[in-house]
This record gives C-alpha cells, structure tokens and sequence, in this order.
C-alpha cells in the first residue's frame, strides 16, 4: 500500500507501447525528428498556443529552473510559495541556473501564494538600489505542494499584481492535469497570463518526460541553449516525445488525472467519516489529514508508506501529527479502502 507519492506508481501501458513504436529505425537526433515536432504540436493545441515554444526535458527540477532561468537574471528575486517546490525541494537548482537569483517566500492560504502578500513582498524589493535584489518573475504551483488548487480569481488576482510591476508569471505544472481536473478550466484559461509553463508528466503516468512551454517564443533559442549548457538536451530526443505523445493523444493525460484525483477524493471522505482531521481540503491527488502519532505507526507496521510532515515523537504517541497521501493514476478503489480499514 504505497501511497508515498505520485513518483512511485507506475508508467501507463499505452506509454510503454508507444516508446516501443518509437524504437524502429532511425531518424534525427537532438529533437530532429518527426515525433518530437509532433508532440509539440499536440501540446500547443492543447493549451491554445499556437506560437509557444514547446521544449521537453526528462525532470522537473530541469523544467522549472531553465524556465525560471530564462525569466530571471542573476541578481533577481524570484517570489514563491514557502513551501514550493522550487524553494524547499531542487537543492538550489533554480538559483544555480539563473546564476544566483534570490527565491523569497510569500505567504497565502492553504499552501498558496496571496495577491495582497505577493504585492507587499514586490514592494518590498527595489528598495536600496545597487545594493538588493531587483524584482523578478513570480512562480506558482498549480497544485500546490499542499493539494490545493489556485482558482481562475486567484491567478487573475496574481497575474494582475505581476503585471502591475512589469514581473512575469511562470508556473509549476507538476501536477498541472491534477489542477485541471479538478476545476471547471479550459487549460488555456489556466495558463492565460503565465510566461513560462513547466507541463508535468511524470507523475502522471510518463516514465520521465516533462516540458517546458514558453508563450513567448522569443526566449526560446536562449532557453535551447542553457538546456543543451546544463545537459539536459537529449541525443535520442524520440523517447522523451514519444511520452508526450501517447500522453496527449485522446486525453489521456486528463483521464489519468481524473483517476488520481477520484482515488484521493475517496481517501479524503473515508478519512472524514472515520473522525480524522484534514490539514488542508483535498482538491487534487494528495490528501494531508492528522492522527495520532500511535494510528500512523500501527498502519505503517501494517504495510502502509506515506510521509509524515511532523515528527512523530515518541515521548508523546497521542500527539496529532499531519500526514501526505498521494494517490497517482493506478490507485483502485480496492487499495484506497485497505489503506481507509488501517486507520478505521
């Protein structure tokens, strides 16, 4: 029973098919070949930019911060969630590739960065000239590392502040189908006023593909070259395009999105009927919840895996600890109700 993380479940078998179909002859190298320009034809279309720059890559980490290294220049502030991904999780990858770009936290509800909170804190930079950081781009995680979801008033909120002191938007789409799935947006309305867009696919159902859509085509050719400087360019370009292909091709994408959050929705209301608590509200694939630090000892005793977002302590085994469980696309309704009879 290993809700640990979306990472840890499997590739889709329409995934694995089409990497073997890509396996057969030959064809150019570097993204020189028919299936990646296909791909990003796909996601163009998917995401109603016709004159986006469509790039892939096999990590997040590489997505996010060539993006964000295309936004920001060495000596500006980047502005994030306390708890992005980009901030608490890629080992300062982001500042290595923008050449040293300073992230500042912006607090917001339920994992979230506010309009009012991002607008004090681009105030607050640019205030000693020569001698601070200067304001740089805005990165959002949709979802969030809490399993909340911005709504289409809060992006408006926060791309309207961004635009009123002239900083760009880039997103940290992870688990952009998740966010999708879960509201009532067309995928160009999610991505509206975003810059750059780091589209997730690995958690849902790639092996490890990712890519990086820039709006502004213009900054392309520079993001092809930090991508190829940072070794991240791939010779045998197919098999990532090949992922991306299967995964766009008859919505495949958002059905396994779906799937995952159905799983976590039914966790989440089996979690609620049992009396536990919920950290935050379940709005995507991961569901936080409290229990005593006892319950999550004897379910992992049992064969449960998930993380804990608090020590447990063993000085106190009644204390309410938080925890994350991740459902991914493969999560039945069996394997939800075992893990719910751990906690009963």
């Amino acid at each position: 029973m290993n809700f640990a993380s979306d990472n840890a479940g499997p590739a889709h078998p329409k995934v694995i098919e089409a990497l073997g179909r890509a396996n057969e002859g030959h064809v150019g190298s570097y993204g020189a070949d028919p299936l990646t320009q296909g791909a990003a034809d796909k996601l163009r279309e998917v995401l109603g930019a016709p004159e986006a720059a469509v790039h892939f890559v096999a990590t997040g980490t590489a997505a996010n911060a060539l993006a964000l290294a295309c936004l920001a220049e060495p000596w500006s502030a980047i502005f994030c969630a306390p708890a992005a991904h980009v901030h608490v999780d890629e080992c300062n990858a982001p500042e290595f590739y923008t050449g040293g770009a300073k992230l500042i936290p912006v607090q917001g509800p339920d994992g979230k960065i506010g309009a009012a909170s991002l607008e004090a804190a681009i105030l607050a930079e640019e205030t000693r000239g020569v001698h601070g950081p200067q304001r740089g781009p805005v990165t959002l995680t949709q979802a969030t590392e809490s399993g909340t979801t911005y709504s289409q008033s809060e992006l408006e909120a926060i791309g309207t502040v961004a635009g009123r002191y002239g900083v760009k938007l880039h997103m940290d789409g992870a688990r952009l189908a998740n966010a999708l799935a879960a509201s009532n947006l067309a995928p160009a309305q999610m991505v509206e006023r975003v810059a750059a867009l780091s589209f997730g696919g690995t958690k849902n159902g790639l092996l490890g593909a990712e890519a990086v859509v820039l709006f502004d085509p213009e900054l392309s050719w520079q993001f092809e070259l930090r991508r190829k400087r940072a070794g991240h360019l791939f010779s045998k370009h197919r098999y990532l395009a090949a992922q991306m292909d299967a995964y766009l091709t008859d919505g495949l994408w958002m059905e396994l999105a779906s799937r995952a959050n159905a799983a976590a929705t039914r966790l989440s209301e089996g979690l609620v009927a049992q009396g536990y608590e919920l950290a935050w509200p379940t709005e995507a694939n991961m569901v936080f919840f409290r229990a005593p630090a006892r319950v999550h000892e004897a379910a992992m005793a049992q064969g449960a895996v998930y993380h804990l977002w608090d020590e447990a302590g063993e000085e106190n085994p009644d204390r309410p600890v938080t925890a994350r469980l991740v459902c991914d696309w493969s999560k039945s309704d069996g394997e939800v109700d075992a893990l719910l009879a751990l906690f009963a």
